[in-house]
């Protein structure tokens, strides 16, 4: 039996280059989105094998995706494909409980065996990946802690992307009110007090892609 399998990426041209490739490699690709928030909604409704999903997306990170998918249980697992192999990327993606990360410079092949290795339960990181991991904990670093909540940081991507808040509160399904509360919180946790400097943040942190 095929297995079924979801893409999300915010880059058409990649996505329809990638739907190619798994179909080649045997996979039923049964749907697809170019954000976070609209790949949330299909794999809860497509219950798919696995979530191919890019890290960085509008509107929910695939982390943040990921958390949701993996406790609601609607998929077997999620393959994380990324230009991002910093460490503090790679150990978020685990600690959130992704086993598949995949880096978009590797070979096109490395995203079927990690599908493949996730679906059975299995892990996969794309080589080189392990190495970051050991010198990590040899070095005993972590990544930077992030001081924000969930929706906090769904906050964060929105103002970054050039949202306004009436924007943010109707992405989110939240009051104009609340929406900008928690954006004076993130500024007063971050110590950051005006809008570039959120910016910046985020595409630090790989919220947002410069």
């Amino acid at each position: 039996m095929k297995l079924r399998v979801f893409l999300a990426d915010d880059h058409p041209l990649l996505r329809n280059g990638l739907r190619g490739l798994l179909e080649r490699e045997g996979f039923t690709v049964v749907g697809e989105a170019g954000d976070g928030k609209e790949a949330l909604k299909l794999v809860r409704q497509l219950k798919p094998d696995v979530a191919v999903l890019d890290l960085s997306m509008p509107l929910l990170s695939g982390i943040e995706a990921a958390r949701t998918i993996q406790s609601e249980g609607v998929a077997r697992g999620v393959v994380l494909l990324t230009v991002h192999g910093e460490d503090h990327y790679v150990l978020e993606a685990l600690r959130a409980g992704i086993r598949g990360y995949v880096l978009k410079s590797q070979a096109p092949e490395d995203i079927a065996a990690a599908i493949r290795q996730v679906a059975t339960g299995g892990s996969y990181l794309s080589p080189g990946l392990s190495d970051v991991l050991l010198d990590a904990y040899v070095n005993r670093r972590e990544p930077v802690d992030d001081p924000l909540s969930p929706r906090e940081r769904q906050v964060l991507r929105l103002v970054a992307e050039g949202k306004t808040t009436k924007e943010v509160a109707a992405n989110l399904e939240i009051s104009v009110k609340t929406a900008d509360s928690h954006r004076s919180r993130l500024m007063k946790k971050l110590d950051i007090h005006e809008t570039a400097g959120l910016v910046r943040y985020a595409i630090r942190r790989g919220v947002v892609e410069p």
